[in-house]
């Protein structure tokens, strides 16, 4: 039998199987996902460690004792720094490894390496950014937040009995104080009327012809067994009165000399001074109302500049990070391309 040609063979031999040329490789893509994924898992884990580091630091500088710790504004400096330096270490972070673990592009130029190198570190900078956002996100509201409670505690818990404190309800118990050397009036009828007997009596007596008997009323004490739950109606009326007209401005002609008339009654005083108190006192709770809602609009705008600066630092401070990761990237692409 004759030899068969090499091509009509149906099973040819391993050494008489052409070698495939170069260029009929499979071509690699043009980013390398697993590289970018291990750089963003590494920047976002950094991030969080930084974070955790820079909430303690400050927590150990802050303080609520008056002249101790630093105070907020070198605190807010700080933060931004911390922030900042965080931001630009995990993103270098990142993007060295998204550089240096991504394939050789044999057939790919210098500048065409350079620019997906770049895209690496950008790629990796932004799934880190996002993955810190949605994931992150909640773990480090909470580290914050529980510090920032911790820290606020004693403030609130201090704070919070004078909060508490009405000053509309303090403003009306002032009216209502008896004056030195003046004796206090019940606004209970019969009370008062009892008593009128027993001054009548005791006048009588005084004056009556030996031998006669007079029965002298008991004398009931006004700051004795009294209840004085229309003494607390009275306040309440007051409060009313004060809390209906506190918006409009004045005190009307009407209320003042109501509650000057009710005052005078409980207290003793002259009508014109209990006028007088009503007026000195409602123009007081007005200056105290006005002072904390004047207090309150200057806190919000505080707040509100605070954001605002924070939110253009943390803009800032992003964009230096994105910087960064890119920058990195071609460092660690440089690396992995060494021989």
């Amino acid at each position: 039998m004759g030899t068969l040609h090499p091509a009509t063979r149906l099973n040819p031999l391993p050494d008489e199987l052409p070698l495939a040329p170069a260029a009929m490789a499979t071509p690699l893509g043009a980013v390398s996902w697993p590289a970018v994924f291990a750089g963003a898992t590494g920047a976002a884990a950094l991030s969080l460690v930084l974070l955790m580091l820079g909430t303690g630091l400050g927590l150990s500088a802050a303080s609520p004792w008056a002249q101790q710790g630093a105070d907020a504004g070198t605190l807010g400096v700080a933060a931004i720094l911390w922030i900042m330096v965080a931001s630009v270490a995990a993103s270098v972070l990142g993007g060295y490894i998204a550089g240096r673990l991504r394939s050789r592009w044999r057939d790919a130029q210098g500048d065409e390496v350079f620019f997906r190198d770049t895209v690496h570190g950008f790629l990796s900078w932004g799934l880190a950014t996002l993955a810190s956002a949605a994931v992150l996100g909640g773990a480090a509201s909470s580290i914050v937040g529980s510090g920032a409670k911790a820290s606020a505690a004693a403030l609130v818990a201090g704070g919070s009995a004078v909060a508490a404190a009405d000053p509309t309800r303090y403003a009306v118990d002032k009216l209502f104080r008896t004056p030195d050397g003046v004796a206090p009036q019940s606004t209970d009828t019969a009370v008062t009327a009892r008593n009128a007997a027993a001054a009548t009596a005791t006048a009588a007596a005084a004056t009556a012809v030996p031998g006669t008997v007079t029965v002298v009323p008991t004398v009931v004490p006004i700051n004795g067994g009294l209840d004085r739950s229309n003494d607390r109606a009275l306040a309440a009326e007051a409060t009313a009165i004060f809390a209906a007209n506190l918006r409009s401005g004045a005190l009307p002609a009407d209320d003042l000399r109501y509650l000057g008339q009710r005052i005078s009654q409980q207290t003793g005083l002259a009508p014109q001074d209990a006028e007088k108190r009503v007026s000195d006192g409602y123009a007081r709770l007005q200056a105290q109302l006005a002072e904390a809602d004047n207090a309150a609009r200057a806190a919000a705008d505080r707040a509100r500049s605070a954001s605002a600066k924070t939110l253009l630092w943390l803009v800032i401070s992003l964009l230096m990070g994105a910087f960064a990761a890119t920058l990195a990237a071609t460092w660690g692409g440089r690396e992995r391309d060494l021989p």
